[in-house]
């Protein structure tokens, strides 16, 4: 549609009814994602995912035996998870022994989960943010974390975001975490809106292999760990800056 309509604007015929400013408009609207609900992510798209890696790391090589190694391990292994890999290339490349690791993953984990609900901040601008697509679509946010929602719901709190979303869910809530689809699915089934009526809105790897096995279309935020020629390897059907960009790209609708 947008090629038909861009070829009767250069014959001239649409030139007589329309203002090129008028015009681009009529384009910016026909070409905008079109959906219900918004299925989002926490870590990286809404939340600050680089201090949290970065903050147990320290605690983790905090102890005598790991101190050689260097903090900006956190944000890799934190990449690898969210790209659904093994993290074996990363210890030998941080100069963890085999005998050390399971010990450092426990230190890491536990100071990530400890810490990560209680201490996150916001990504700038994304409470108005929020509140602007929620006026029109529902929310729900799905977040890989191991862990039970309410402290998630804790933290949402915190940052005064609970009004936004009509659904959390972690990776506790699903048999199979993200990249499986299930949590995706499952959202969209409570929200009563198809799957293919959704977008899922992430910061990873495995947000958009998720989205895109579930069925509905996705948007890729270059405001976590991955930079956008990353993301444009994984095909997503959109990829902006931040999430503060994507009411520009969505045909607006009211929620239901």
């Amino acid at each position: 549609m947008f090629d038909v309509l861009n070829t009767f604007w250069h014959t001239g015929i649409l030139k007589r009814v329309f203002s090129p400013k008028e015009w681009q408009a009529i384009l910016m609207a026909e070409d905008r994602i079109r959906v219900k609900a918004l299925l989002i992510d926490l870590d990286g798209t809404i939340v600050n995912v680089i201090e949290p890696c970065i903050e147990a790391a320290r605690e983790a090589t905090s102890a005598p035996r790991f101190r050689h190694i260097d903090i900006k391990i956190g944000l890799e292994i934190c990449k690898q998870l969210q790209s659904d890999l093994p993290l074996d290339d990363v210890f030998v490349k941080f100069g963890v022994d085999d005998k050390a690791r399971k010990e450092f993953l426990q230190a890491f984990f536990n100071a990530w989960y400890t810490n990560t609900p209680i201490k996150t901040t916001l990504l700038p601008g994304v409470g108005a943010t929020l509140q602007k697509l929620s006026k029109h679509f529902q929310l729900a946010l799905i977040t890989r974390r191991n862990m039970p929602k309410e402290p998630v719901i804790r933290e949402l709190k915190r940052l005064g975001l609970t009004q936004y979303f009509k659904f959390i869910l972690t990776s506790q809530d699903v048999e199979e975490p993200k990249p499986s689809p299930q949590a995706f699915v499952k959202a969209a089934n409570h929200l009563a809106v198809s799957i293919r009526d959704c977008a899922v809105v992430g910061d990873s790897v495995v947000d958009i292999q998720a989205g895109k096995s579930a069925g509905a279309k996705t948007i890729a935020v270059a405001s976590g760990l991955f930079g956008r020629e990353e993301l444009k390897k994984l095909k997503p059907d959109l990829i902006i800056k931040d999430i503060n960009s994507l009411p520009n790209f969505l045909a607006r609708t009211a929620p239901e």
